[in-house]
């Protein structure tokens, strides 16, 4: 499963543009509005979920933030991103994994994910991701989701939509929902995605 999965998104990646993948956004607005709301210092561990080769770490980076890693399941994706950031991406740590096998070696002041969760439709596969976060993300989580209006595919993969009752309950265990919002992306070729976003904060730890 997992193998098919890496293989899927190293041939996407391989043979589109990003103006031919539903997923490319010129500016991600909302993913830098919520991470601008939690007033990070520029020295804050920032990890960006699924990131491919999303432009988040270009404008992260532009801004000033230091100490930056992009976890995605393609090495082509990855290696894309590298190359457009260029000199600049040797400053940010890059890291292949499909993410339920992900072993942070520290922990994070905000994990970001847009377009990764909603991939992982087997309990066991969330429980594992709700695992990972809970162990290592110190501060702040934001995910973007398909919601109940949203595809029910996505690149030829089946997805979870979720409410914001629903994913709010999956973080609910160890982080506080702060707010959610919803947005209909418009795709490179005209379509309309509706996503669900939320962010949470970390509950206090018990002693």
């Amino acid at each position: 499963m997992k193998v098919e999965r890496r293989q899927h998104w190293e041939n996407v990646y391989e043979t589109k543009s990003p103006s031919e993948v539903s997923w490319t956004q010129a500016k991600p607005e909302i993913s830098l509005e919520l991470i601008h709301s939690f007033n990070l210092p520029k020295s804050a561990s920032i990890i960006d979920v699924g990131g491919g080769d999303s432009r988040l770490v270009d404008f992260l980076s532009e801004e000033g933030f230091e100490n930056i890693t992009v976890l995605d399941i393609s090495a082509k994706a990855l290696e894309k991103a590298k190359q457009r950031l260029g000199p600049k991406a040797k400053k940010v740590s890059w890291v292949v994994s499909d993410i339920t096998e992900f072993e942070p070696a520290s922990n994070f002041d905000l994990w970001h994910d847009r377009a990764a969760f909603h991939f992982l439709t087997h309990p066991e596969e969330i429980d594992k991701y709700l695992e990972i976060a809970q162990n290592h993300v110190t501060g702040y989580i934001t995910i973007g989701t398909f919601s109940e209006n949203g595809p029910k595919k996505c690149s030829g993969l089946d997805i979870k939509q979720y409410s914001e009752e629903s994913l709010s309950r999956q973080f609910s265990e160890s982080f506080e929902k702060i707010s959610c919002t919803t947005e209909d992306h418009q795709t490179p070729f005209g379509t309309t995605q509706n996503f669900l976003f939320c962010s949470f904060k970390r509950k206090p730890q018990k002693p």
